[in-house]
């Protein structure tokens, strides 16, 4: 009997440790498991060009935004005035002075010219591109000066070409730029030209000069073709201290940056907005016709006070070739001669002038920040004749 009670509670405690772990073990019906939670990772982010930095402070701007660059960092060395400037910078036509100036005076300081000695100087001043014309017609006035006048030595005969050589290059042209604020509008200057000429450098050069004058300035970057122009362009406003509007866009429409340009300097009430233009299209629109384009877009809202063109003046005649092409296009009124100093062929200055009608009113005379000097007739002949 003890056994049998013995046998039962031990049946009994199996039944009840075997239901609790099937309570334990089973699921109730309707109920999943719950998986197991799997960290989510952040949607994956384009990589940017390759050589391009991101700045992760701020967002680049979304492309095609059109946007003025902060104001440039206090330019540390003052530049210098525009005044003044050719006549300090004189030194750097020696080379024009070797080029016809010497051998001109050493000609004509020979005693008892003849004909082919007369020839000689005209060739002189036909290779230092001149031009035929203004050649023939200097010659013939020095022939009849030094045979009426009997002008005899050195001091006599460079005084003669000194005076006939200003009248060539005009000493009565106006050369003032139209760079000032007018009524609520600020001053536009339109730079044209090639490419390879020293227009953006110019660009960044006059403003320089113009923010030494006290001029607020606004650079305009509508060359929107060639590579790494605006990027150029943005570096100068860097370099001068001049915001600078471009698009991030590429192949922007040049007309649209010129006219943004314009109505930011409009807004921020700047002295004068310089655009940069493109020099050549890859695109079936003609340059001509997209210059012409900036031009009336400009004029929407303001007047373009100078439209300057860039000549490469080591390219002589190639240079006047490009100066007939531009003037057909938009109405020039004033050349920029970039590397003034380092050409032979000083006599470019007459021969463009003569070709366009206007006048040069800036010469380049090297790659320093200051060396964009107003033109001046006197000191200019006064260098290439020593």
């Amino acid at each position: 009997m003890e056994y049998l009670i013995i046998v039962i509670v031990l049946v009994v405690l199996a039944l009840i440790v075997g239901g609790t772990t099937l309570v334990r073990t089973r699921r109730r019906p309707g109920r999943a498991a719950a998986p197991p939670h799997v960290p989510q990772a952040p949607p994956p982010t384009a990589p940017p060009p390759a050589g391009q930095e991101v700045d992760t402070a701020a967002p680049p701007p979304a492309p095609g935004t059109l946007v003025a660059g902060p104001p440039a960092a206090e330019v540390a060395e003052a530049p210098q005035p525009l005044a003044g400037r050719m006549t300090r910078l004189r030194g750097r036509l020696a080379r024009s002075q070797t080029g016809f100036g010497a051998v001109l005076l050493g000609l004509l300081s020979r005693d008892g010219l003849d004909e082919q000695g007369w020839e000689e100087i005209e060739d002189t001043l036909v290779g230092a591109d001149l031009g035929a014309a203004p050649a023939a017609q200097i010659v013939g006035e020095l022939r009849t000066q030094v045979r009426v006048g009997g002008a005899r030595g050195g001091t006599e005969v460079r005084a003669l070409l000194r005076q006939d050589l200003i009248e060539q290059v005009g000493a009565d042209l106006d050369r003032s730029l139209r760079v000032a604020r007018h009524g609520d509008r600020p001053a536009v200057v339109l730079m044209v030209g090639v490419n390879g000429t020293g227009k953006t450098s110019t660009c960044g050069k006059l403003a320089r000069a113009l923010i030494g004058e006290g001029h607020t300035v606004l650079l305009g970057a509508a060359d929107t073709f060639r590579a790494a122009a605006a990027d150029q362009l943005e570096t100068w406003g860097q370099r001068v201290g001049a915001r600078v509007v471009r698009s991030y866009r590429e192949g922007a429409d040049p007309a649209s940056v010129a006219f943004d340009a314009v109505k930011q300097g409009i807004d921020e009430r700047a002295d004068t907005v310089i655009v940069d233009t493109a020099g050549r299209l890859h695109t079936k629109t003609g340059l001509m016709d997209e210059l012409g384009k900036i031009k009336r877009v400009i004029e929407r809202q303001a007047t373009v006070d100078e439209v300057l063109l860039v000549l490469d003046a080591t390219t002589g005649q190639n240079g006047l070739r490009q100066a007939r092409v531009f003037a057909e296009a938009v109405d020039i009124t004033g050349i920029v001669l970039t590397k003034l100093d380092g050409t032979a062929k000083g006599g470019i200055v007459v021969a463009v002038q003569r070709e366009l009608g206007v006048p040069v009113k800036l010469a380049g005379l090297g790659e320093g920040l200051d060396d964009l000097a107003p033109f001046e007739p006197a000191t200019f002949v006064d260098a290439i004749l020593g």
